[in-house]
């Protein structure tokens, strides 16, 4: 049977009415498509399972010992997988029916899906597995190669949540795509990522590598706003604000010696850093060089941006800013502010003229809810599985169980 062919199983059942005369009743006829045997499947083609004179009372996809997840039409005469199939593997199905004269007939057919020459594969670069992260956190996906199918890799990445929670992907790059929620993370949730890639056609002529699983769980909130103005920052965690701190932020002149305002996100953290300005272009010899070793830091920005301990500026802290565009603390505050800092922490800088670029680390936060969508193909509907396939593409063949 070609590949283009569907099976349709009926059956015509009679009984007796009156004298001698027959009616038969109205059996219900499945159709499934691929066919029945078919060995060269597209693993993005359509599975799908129609029936007429009936409703489906439950379908069963299996590849070995995984069953598929489904869908059913609303009137419950269409079902088809939710995610894609996974390439070179064989699937069998199963559908029970019951028919508007409410005997139940069921159908099983068998098929495998081809292999596939051309694979991208995807990573999470963030969180990590298993993390306790900050209410601002990002969920990063990286793939290997530039996609071109964005909507269906939107469907297919399904985010589970313990609190349910508005949010959606943006595309910052052909291989980039970042989840934000619209407001912070409620404390506390916990959150599992699962890419259903595998089979998944991410161009004209490749397809995803593998599914890709990641599960985090989001801690005490942790919200700091830093002012350069009044030369102090606050630390509010679970909406209690339990600490004020002196600092002294970047100094001004040139504008790489001046702190970015805007909504940070606490990236990674250090016992010790080396801190050299050659970094950003004045190498020794230069008038403002310096090379420090700092401790208890904690990254803001890829712009060299960090929260430490400066004992040298203790003098300046709560009064002016003499950095050199990092956030400087006293040994007490940098310490404790490192000991209860988690990825993913808010800090907000406020009172600058340089404002954080969102590239910038993890600057994602300086979009609108607006913005951020406009960097979407479903917005909020993400994650929610393939569609339900178009009727009337295939032709069809008759079986008789």
């Amino acid at each position: 049977m070609r590949r283009g062919a569907a099976v349709v199983a009926g059956l015509s059942l009679y009984a007796a009415a009156g004298c001698g005369h027959a009616e038969p009743h109205r059996a219900a006829t499945v159709m499934v498509v691929p066919a029945n045997g078919a060995r060269a499947v597209r693993p993005d083609d359509p599975v799908t399972l129609r029936v007429r004179d009936g409703r489906f009372r439950s379908v069963t996809l299996t590849d070995g010992d995984r069953r598929l997840d489904g869908r059913f039409s609303p009137d419950g005469t269409q079902w088809w997988p939710k995610w894609a199939l996974s390439p070179g593997r064989a699937y069998r199905l199963a559908a029970t029916v019951t028919g508007v004269d409410g005997r139940l007939s069921t159908v099983h057919t068998a098929f495998r899906t081809r292999r596939v020459a051309h694979t991208i594969a995807a990573t999470v670069i963030t969180p990590g597995p298993d993390a306790t992260v900050g209410v601002g956190m990002p969920i990063m996906l990286r793939f290997t190669e530039p996609v071109q199918n964005r909507k269906a890799v939107e469907r297919s990445l399904e985010l589970r949540m313990s609190v349910p929670v508005t949010g959606a992907w943006h595309w910052f790059s052909a291989t980039d795509v970042v989840f934000r929620p619209r407001t912070y993370w409620p404390a506390h949730t916990s959150v599992r990522l699962q890419a259903h890639l595998a089979g998944l056609r991410l161009t004209r002529g490749a397809y995803g590598a593998q599914d890709v699983a990641t599960a985090f769980g989001v801690g005490d909130s942790h919200i700091t706003v830093a002012s350069a103005r009044n030369h102090h920052q606050v630390v509010r965690i679970n909406g209690q604000r339990v600490r004020r701190m002196p600092i002294s932020m970047g100094k001004g002149g040139p504008l790489k010696y001046t702190t970015t305002s805007g909504v940070h996100l606490t990236m990674e953290k250090a016992h010790h850093v080396v801190m050299d300005s050659a970094s950003v272009g004045c190498p020794p010899g230069c008038p403002d060089h310096y090379r420090h070793d700092v401790y208890f830091a904690v990254r803001i920005s890829d712009s060299g941006e960090y929260e430490h301990s400066a004992p040298w500026s203790v003098g300046d802290q709560g009064s002016r800013n003499v950095s050199h565009g990092c956030i400087n603390l006293g040994p007490h505050d940098a310490r404790w502010f490192y000991r209860h800092t988690q990825p993913g922490d808010v800090v907000q800088v406020t009172g600058t003229r340089r404002r954080l670029e969102v590239g910038n680390g993890w600057g994602f936060w300086q979009l609108t809810w607006a913005e951020w969508l406009a960097g979407s193909r479903l917005g909020p509907t993400a994650g929610q599985g393939m569609p339900a396939p178009a009727t009337g593409t295939r032709a069809a063949s008759v079986t008789r169980p």
